[in-house]
């Protein structure tokens, strides 16, 4: 097992329970030492089965402060890192991280997304090229998404594997008033 690994598997199980789990880990050499980002997020596995549509809150300040200290305790009391000195960087993913999975789809319910699909077999069997939607997620869950008025199935549905990549957009004021 890799160092990244072995730093998301006890960061994680310093986290179980606490609503907030690790996305995604990086570990990089600097110098002597060795720089060790956390990316965290707000859990929302019990929201996928039944909730599809209500917007998630992102992480306050004060849940990543105490996500950092919890993950920064737990590392120091494992040996995933080793006798090496490393700096701990634990932050929330920023809107430039790719969506890549149904949670992090599911966590920004209510944002504008710009969606990139997967390419089809037009009628005479050539290949389409890929085409891009800009709109709004209204809902997400383990099988695909919904966008407001963007590209989807005929049920509704944009499945995940039609998906090549997608991107929340930032807007300085969304619908409702409140800001990003």
């Amino acid at each position: 097992m890799g160092q990244a690994e072995q730093v998301r598997e006890t960061a994680g199980a310093a986290l179980a329970g606490s609503g907030v789990v690790v996305e995604d880990v990086a570990v990089h050499p600097a110098g002597k030492r060795r720089l060790v980002r956390v990316g965290v997020a707000r859990d929302v596995a019990h929201l996928l089965a039944d909730d599809l549509s209500t917007p998630v809150e992102p992480l306050t300040l004060d849940e990543v402060a105490d996500a950092s200290r919890v993950v920064g305790s737990a590392l120091d009391d494992s040996d995933a890192m080793g006798a090496a000195p490393y700096t701990l960087e634990v932050s929330s993913l920023g809107v430039d991280h790719p969506l890549t999975t149904p949670a992090q789809f599911r966590r920004n319910v209510g944002r504008l997304l710009r969606v990139r699909l997967t390419p089809t077999e037009g009628k005479a069997g050539d290949p389409t090229t890929q085409t891009e939607t800009e709109s709004r997620l209204t809902e997400a869950g383990p099988d695909g998404i919904r966008l407001d008025g963007g590209t989807q199935t005929p049920e509704g549905l944009l499945p995940y594997d039609r998906i090549a990549a997608a991107r929340v957009q930032v807007e300085f004021t969304r619908p409702g008033g409140k800001d990003n």
